[in-house]
């Protein structure tokens, strides 16, 4: 096999190892290998974490082996190394010569030290290099959850536990969990450190009861030092994964072990979450993310514009924090787009710039959207009676467009969740949240009702 590219030689492997598990295991265990070199009597492979290496050698090491076999035509001896230590000096994470994780032989005890910067060690999510607290813009609505973070980094398991962080989309929550993981990283290189998505937990929870992997599924989630969690509310209607979560949860918290949550709304406006766990999430801090201010978004705009080393002009620079002021990706996206149509014209930022780049963006955000606003908006567009909309009749020509007005009234309006409620028959908390995040799913799988709703939020907002 010395002639044939290792590239070659990993795409044969990966598809014997895929004929041999179910794609969800593959996807989970063999996704972030790779063949580092392979001689006649050696192959090397690496992982890029601890856990990984170790549940591979537990779990896998049979069918690893038979799948080289079959590749190289041998049986050479099989080793897999950390990331970061592949191909370097020979030495693995644990401080053992090449061959304490080789196959076939004993597994070594789950190695512990330096790691990728960019990837916390039992994850497998690769964390944006922009998201540290060095880069977080500090303001009066955000400065309690950062002061949190940065006490919860410092000092994992003491002094905040759990940190539960929400807000509207767009706001800062990942940027300050990924903050949070890139100081551990640095300054903790030995804990065991796992950040995902809570869709990824319940997809492997889902896998894990399909395939009988339950004892694996509970090991790589409870034998961490910091369990980071974005988008929690994704829990909701999902009664086994919130079981599952509840123990999970109660393992991590009564050994210490920092858990970090994310989420759209306050743990008690998420609906159908068992109360038992919205009483857990508030047993360390509760922190509100909201919109930035003026002088917030000003200093992300600074902030923003020094890193593509292009000048905006002091006029520039208000106009576009006057104009977007809901969402700061919508406000780093402005700033890119004007500083890219610098470059791309070759001439030096002006308001014409600032204009045309906020125009499709924002289309003159002057008017205040009310939810009466939207409720006359969608009665027009569906053909239904506004008393209906706002009526406790549940038909489904009815139901549907009552949702989407929740939805825009989430959206386009400061209103709470139970003044929204109040404009649609008295309904509760619940019942917006819900209807909420109906649509939000229903607009990610149907491209016309996303268009419809973007039309709708623009209309709106003229």
């Amino acid at each position: 096999m010395s002639g044939v590219p290792t590239r070659d030689v990993w795409d044969n492997i990966a598809a014997i190892l895929r004929r041999s598990v179910p794609r969800q295991q593959f996807d989970t265990w063999f996704r972030g290998m790779r063949l580092v070199s392979m001689e006649p009597e050696r192959v090397e492979f690496s992982v890029p974490n601890n856990f990984l290496r170790e549940w591979i050698l537990k779990k896998y090491r049979g069918i690893l082996r038979g799948a080289v076999r079959e590749v190289s035509g041998g049986d050479p001896e099989i080793e897999i190394l950390i990331d970061n230590v592949a191909g370097g000096s020979g030495v693995n994470a644990g401080g053992e010569r090449p061959g304490a994780g080789k196959i076939p032989g004993r597994a070594d005890p789950v190695a512990t030290g330096t790691h990728h910067a960019t990837h916390p060690p039992e994850s497998d999510v690769v964390l944006n290099p922009n998201y540290t607290f060095d880069n977080f813009v500090p303001g009066p609505s955000n400065n309690f959850a950062l002061a949190a973070s940065l006490a919860v980094a410092d000092s994992p398991g003491r002094s905040y536990n759990p940190l539960f962080l929400h807000g509207f989309v767009g706001l800062g929550k990942t940027h300050l969990l990924q903050g949070i993981c890139h100081r551990l990283m640095s300054r903790r290189p030995d804990m065991r450190i796992l950040y995902l998505s809570c869709e990824t937990f319940t997809n492997h929870f889902v896998a894990a009861v399909a395939n009988g992997e339950l004892d694996s599924f509970r090991y790589r989630y409870r034998h961490v030092d910091v369990l980071l969690i974005d988008d929690i509310h994704f829990l909701a209607n999902r009664d086994r994964t919130q079981e599952e979560f509840f123990h999970t949860f109660n393992t991590l918290y009564n050994a210490n072990k920092q858990i970090i949550l994310s989420s759209d709304s306050n743990p008690a406006e998420i609906p159908t979450l068992e109360e038992r766990l919205v009483s857990r999430f508030k047993w360390g801090i509760v922190s509100r993310i909201d919109p930035p201010v003026y002088e917030t978004r000003v200093g992300i705009i600074q902030r923003k514009v020094d890193v593509h080393g292009v000048h905006f002009p002091e006029e520039v620079v208000r106009f576009l924090g006057e104009s977007v002021s809901t969402n700061i990706r919508e406000l780093e996206g402005v700033v890119n787009k004007v500083a890219g149509m610098s470059q791309i014209y070759e001439r030096p930022v002006d308001m014409g710039m600032a204009r045309e780049a906020v125009r499709d963006l924002v289309p003159r955000r002057s008017v205040r959207v009310t939810v009466d606003s939207i409720i006359r908006h969608v009665s027009d567009h569906y053909g239904v009676r506004i008393s209906d909309l706002q009526s406790k009749r549940r038909t489904k020509s009815i139901a549907f467009p009552r949702q989407v007005c929740m939805f825009l009234a989430r959206r386009l309006t400061s209103h709470s969740l139970e003044e929204i409620g109040g404009y649609f028959g008295g309904r509760d908390h619940t019942t917006v949240m819900y209807a909420h995040d109906k649509i939000r799913r229903a607009a990610e799988e149907d491209g016309e009702l996303a268009n419809t709703l973007d039309r709708f939020s623009a209309e709106l907002k003229t």
